[in-house]
């Protein structure tokens, strides 16, 4: 059950992230960075590694869009 929730937090994460990429709404993965870890922390409580590994490839993709847009010096 762990693991649907953190896939369900992956999806959020997803569609949120997608806007994101659009330009001027790059303040946007603040706020889609920590959904992802309580995603990827939801899954790191599950027995399967889906939902987990899911979190952890978007936390990686916004936190490098979040560093070429500035967010991150």
């Amino acid at each position: 059950m762990l693991n649907l929730a953190s896939i369900l937090f992956g999806l959020v994460t997803l569609v949120l992230g997608l806007v994101a990429f659009v330009p001027l709404l790059g303040w946007m993965n603040w706020l889609v960075i920590p959904i992802g870890i309580v995603g990827a922390a939801l899954g790191a409580m599950s027995s399967s590694n889906t939902g987990r590994n899911l979190n952890l490839v978007l936390i990686v993709i916004f936190a490098i869009r979040l560093s070429l847009g500035g967010g991150i010096i």
